[in-house]
Parts: C-alpha cells; sequence; structure tokens
C-alpha cells in the first residue's frame, strides 16, 4: 500500500489539479475569515468548505490515471487495492490543507474566552468530520459508481450541500456545534460526529472499491 500511495501521491503532485480546489478553499478561507473574530465561530466556517473541497480531491484522485495506467496498476495491486489508495491519497492531502487552515485560523482569532490550544483541538476535530464526510460523498459520485462527468459533478454539488444543512448530516453537527458555541466560550469536541462520518466514510469507500470489481 505505501508504494501505491506514493505513486498517487506523485502523480497528483505532477498533475497540478490540485491547485484548482486548494486554492479556491485558500480563497474562501481568507475572504470569510476576518482578524479579531470569535475563534470557534470562524473554525466553524473555515471547516464547513472542507466538505466539497475534499469530494473534490477524491474525485481528481480518482480519475487522474489514464485508462491504460490504470489497468496496468489494478494488474499489478488489484483494482479495490488502487481505489483505496487513491482516495487516502487525497484525504491525506485535503487533512493536511485542513490542519494548517485550522491553525492559521486558531492564530488570527479572538480567544478572550476560549484558550487556544482548546480551539485549535475543536478545530482540528471539527475538520475531521468534514473531511471524512467529503471523502464519503466524493467516494459515492464518481467512477466507478457515477461515470459521467456532468452528472458526477452535478450529483458531487448538491451532496455537498446537503451534506452541510441536512439535520443529521456528520459535517452540519459538526460546524453547527463550532458556531453556536462561539458565544459561549464553551468548547465543543464533536466526538460523535467523528463517529459518525467515520462510519458512514467507511461504509461509503468499501462500496466504492468493491464495485470496482464490477463497473471498472
Amino acid at each position: 500500500m505505501t508504494a501505491l500511495l506514493r505513486y498517487q501521491a506523485a502523480l497528483l503532485l505532477r498533475s497540478q489539479r490540485w491547485l484548482a480546489p486548494f486554492l479556491l478553499y485558500a480563497v474562501f478561507v481568507g475572504i470569510g475569515v476576518q482578524a479579531g473574530e470569535p475563534v470557534l465561530g470562524a473554525l466553524g466556517y473555515a471547516v464547513a468548505g472542507l466538505v466539497p473541497v475534499t469530494a473534490w480531491a477524491v474525485r481528481i484522485c480518482l480519475n487522474q490515471e489514464p485508462p491504460a495506467a490504470r489497468a496496468v496498476t489494478a494488474a499489478a495491486a488489484g483494482r479495490a487495492r488502487a481505489h483505496l489508495a487513491a482516495v487516502l491519497t487525497a484525504v491525506g492531502a485535503t487533512f493536511l490543507v485542513a490542519v494548517i487552515a485550522v491553525l492559521a485560523v486558531t492564530a488570527m482569532g479572538d480567544h478572550r474566552r476560549v484558550a487556544p490550544l482548546a480551539a485549535a483541538v475543536a478545530g482540528v476535530l471539527g475538520a475531521a468530520v468534514c473531511v471524512l464526510t467529503g471523502t464519503a460523498i466524493g467516494a459515492l459520485t464518481t467512477r466507478p459508481l457515477i461515470r459521467a462527468r456532468g452528472r458526477s459533478l452535478t450529483t458531487l454539488l448538491l451532496a455537498s450541500l446537503l451534506g452541510l444543512v441536512t439535520t443529521g448530516s456528520p459535517a452540519a453537527s459538526a460546524v453547527s456545534s463550532l458556531v453556536t458555541a462561539a458565544g459561549s466560550g464553551a468548547v465543543p469536541y464533536p466526538w460523535p460526529a467523528l463517529a459518525g462520518a467515520a462510519a458512514l466514510t467507511t461504509a461509503a469507500v468499501a462500496l466504492a472499491c468493491r464495485a470496482t470489481a464490477w463497473r471498472d
């Protein structure tokens, strides 16, 4: 698996396709977060943007190999393992960006009611929930489950929006807890949302990996 991860990471870096989602996310955070605002509310805004960004990154990693190269990788390592490695590459890259964003937003925010370390931990947990939710969306809205590009993108965007506003969604719960706590000073740690997001993502990625055997 290590070799597959290195291969997928090298493909992602060389393709420069990561620039679009990550630069867009940087603009999203840069415009939406102002220095001196309550740190928990700012973190809630920042982590919310990770849902569509992660889904987009997963879609990029799952489609970055040419068909011939994908066939060779599948023959050497197995379709499911190759598919999983692409998903994990996207998750790792996005979570790294998420941690950087959380640290930057924490440094800029107002800490009069919240200790910086506690805010950063809550932000990282919220980011993990949103990254996992975005991963599930990305895995379910691209190949091998949805092949048509237009339908894939439309479904990805709609699912990302629903993931942020639907009651019961792990991402919606994590973001809401951060934003709601901004005025109270009580630091929320979204453990139930994290557990739910992990279960959802595991099921979605397992389904997508298994589907590669009969749809790819």
